[in-house]
């Protein structure tokens, strides 16, 4: 896949990487060259599948609030987790993949040793403050070789990246507006999950943080 979406220059991300397991890293900053895009992308991709809250196959509604985009995008109800083709709201296609998503995400995985990496599903979450996200494994997807990118957006997050079993130690990481975490290889089903979302305001974003994570489902 072609990087042409990005100048040379903005590739060269001031952003330091941080290491936080043996295949898994912070990138800081790392999307913060190409906000104006992404949001642009983003608010295309809401209009045509906006975001809902989902209810879990034990019953429970979501705090966050969730939509996709890409070939496969990713739905929960009471007959459990999965991808499809379909966005079940509006049984249409999913959104196609905007370019800048597609871009970010190989950049950022490359950056933290994940060659190719060529999402087909993204799924989009909105937390207003007091959502969150339980800790929880990524592994609806077909294969576990390609790694997950998750990019932050808005109001800040900590983020909890724990080990193979619920119960084991999680490291909290603090993540603000622009940073990206990517995960894999060795890393790829560690449990993971984002805690409750203070209050505040941010100036593109309002009372909110997105998160935009990109898979390969297929």
């Amino acid at each position: 896949m072609s990087l042409d979406l990005f100048a040379e220059q903005d590739l060269q991300q001031p952003a330091r990487v941080e290491r936080i397991s043996d295949q898994a890293f912070v990138l800081r900053g790392f999307a913060l060259p190409r906000i104006k895009e992404l949001l642009a992308a983003l608010d295309t991709v809401l209009l045509q599948s906006p975001l809902r809250q989902m209810q879990t196959p034990g019953g429970f509604t979501m705090s966050a609030r969730l939509s996709s985009c890409g070939d496969w995008g990713w739905t929960t109800d009471r007959d459990g987790y999965r991808y499809s083709p379909v966005d079940p709201l509006n049984a249409r296609p999913w959104p196609a993949m905007p370019g800048v998503f597609l871009a970010l995400a190989e950049a950022a995985a490359s950056a933290a040793g994940f060659e190719n990496f060529v999402p087909d599903a993204c799924l989009i979450n909105s937390y207003a403050p007091g959502a969150k996200m339980s800790l929880h494994q990524d592994k609806n997807e077909r294969s576990f070789i390609a790694p997950i990118v998750s990019v932050s957006l808005g109001l800040p997050a900590v983020f909890q990246f724990g080990g193979f079993e619920r119960s084991d130690p999680s490291q909290r990481i603090s993540l603000f507006h622009g940073d990206i975490v990517v995960w894999g290889g060795v890393d790829r089903l560690r449990f993971h999950g984002v805690m409750p979302i203070k209050p505040g305001h941010h100036s593109l974003l309002g009372q909110q943080r997105i998160n935009i994570t990109l898979r390969q489902a297929d």
